[in-house]
């Protein structure tokens, strides 16, 4: 029965003849209901593909500090020792400054409890060789200046000789020249009264004996002279080796008085070296001694003590306990894939759930999600983790509306985490996630403008 007619006649066949074939070409109502339910489903579902989402770029990390200083730190030890006792227990809330335990020397350079003083007393006897070594030098200094001042007065002394030798050498080459004329004088007048006594007699025999004995006297004079201007010359002689030999004199002693100035100097300077060794071991001594007390860098908690037993002995740079600081600026870090990296600018809103906090999530729809909290992009590292992954730290969003990130947070703690982009209708993001393609970024956030 197609009932194509206005006039229906099935209603009256099936009260008259009851077909049971006729009965079952009606449609089920179980059918239409199911039809009804899909249609709803499609209708809903067209509905849903056509809301705007948010496209996002998720990720993992956990819970750490905004700062390296905020961040848990080993306490080390400067110096090797031996631990002696403890003064705080894990868990325990300490000050900066705080002792945290006491250990023991173990080197055997630093056993004597009087060390400091017997360095004390090398630095008492050093000072007083370098006052030593300043006066030798102070001393040799004047012995210099008194050689200098002998030396300038002995070559005058000498120049002066000299000086006399040439005169005494002038005036008995003079002498010498006189008596020379009176032997000729004399030679003269004997001759010519030789000559007078052998021919005519004018000269008397004495007088020409007289002659002869003036002419002997003036001859012994002339050699005694001559005598006098060689010694003189000799003389002269003496005085210029002398005055060279002055010089040679003093310069040996000069030379030698130096030398030990020298010598004295290298002592001073050696001197002093030592003194300002002993004087950095004495320091170092002091500043060692302050080592025996291992402190607290910063306010914090104990953790987590590395080294446990007294006597148990410790190197120098080794770890001994934890310590997380107090009052931490908390910040976490998240890790996203390399793929994802371009997409993100600091300033970016993040959503995160944090591991033990209950929370209903909608990536796409922060509006619907229940639970989560939010945070601001700090900052985005240069390189990866040798993984392919790159770094985010996050710091807490303020502002109207937010929830304030729980105290009860602790360092360490696992957290999944949202980073928002872009709306974009539900179909677009189901047909970008079935052909795996990266989110897309149609304009910056206002916080990376800002800082641009």
């Amino acid at each position: 029965m197609l009932n194509i007619s206005k006039q229906s006649v099935s209603d009256a066949v099936h009260e008259k003849y009851e077909l049971h074939s006729l009965k079952t070409l009606h449609t089920p109502r179980s059918a239409v209901i199911l039809k009804r339910w899909l249609l709803a489903i499609v209708i809903i579902l067209a509905v849903i593909l056509v809301l705007p989402w948010q496209q996002n770029v998720n990720g993992k990390g956990e819970i750490s500090a905004l700062t390296p200083k905020d961040r848990p730190q080993n306490i080390q030890n400067i110096i090797s020792g031996r631990i002696e006792k403890w003064l705080v227990r894990e868990g325990d809330l300490v000050q900066a400054g705080d002792t945290l335990l006491v250990i023991s020397e173990m080197k055997d350079d630093y056993f004597d409890p009087n060390y400091p003083k017997r360095l004390q007393e090398q630095l008492l006897a050093k000072g007083d060789a370098i006052k030593s070594y300043q006066l030798k030098i102070q001393s040799l200094d004047n012995q210099i200046i008194a050689l200098q001042e002998n030396n300038n007065f002995s070559l005058q002394k000498a120049r002066n000789k000299v000086r006399q030798g040439y005169a005494k050498v002038t005036s008995d080459s003079t002498d010498v020249i006189a008596e020379r004329v009176q032997v000729n004088i004399a030679q003269v007048r004997y001759d010519r009264g030789e000559d007078q006594y052998k021919n005519g007699g004018l000269v008397s025999l004495s007088e020409l004996e007289s002659r002869k004995l003036k002419l002997q006297e003036v001859q012994a004079k002339l050699i005694s002279v001559q005598n006098k201007l060689a010694i003189s010359r000799q003389e002269l002689i003496n005085a210029k080796i002398e005055l060279n030999s002055i010089n040679a004199e003093y310069a040996e002693k000069i030379a030698k008085a130096q030398s030990d100035r020298s010598s004295a100097l290298s002592s001073l300077a050696t001197g002093e070296y030592e003194l300002s060794q002993l004087q950095n071991k004495i320091t170092n001594v002091d500043i060692r001694r302050g080592q025996y007390y291992v402190k607290a860098p910063q306010e914090g908690y104990i953790v987590k003590a590395l080294k446990a037993g007294i006597g148990e002995t410790i190197k120098e740079g080794e770890s001994i306990c934890t310590l997380q600081p107090s009052a931490p600026e908390m910040a976490v870090e998240m890790y996203v894939r390399a793929m994802d990296v371009p997409l993100i600018e600091a300033g970016r809103e993040v959503r995160m759930q944090f591991e033990g906090w209950p929370s209903l999530v909608f990536s796409g729809w922060p509006s619907a999600t229940v639970g989560t909290f939010g945070g601001i992009v700090k900052v985005i590292d240069r390189i990866d983790n040798n993984k392919g992954e790159y770094r985010l730290l996050i710091v807490p969003k303020v502002g109207k509306g937010e929830q304030v990130w729980p105290k009860q947070l602790r360092m360490g703690s696992g957290v999944v985490g949202w980073v928002m982009l872009d709306d974009v209708p539900v179909w677009y993001e189901i047909w970008r996630q079935l052909n795996a393609f990266p989110p897309t970024l149609k304009e910056e956030p206002k916080a990376a403008l800002k800082q641009k």
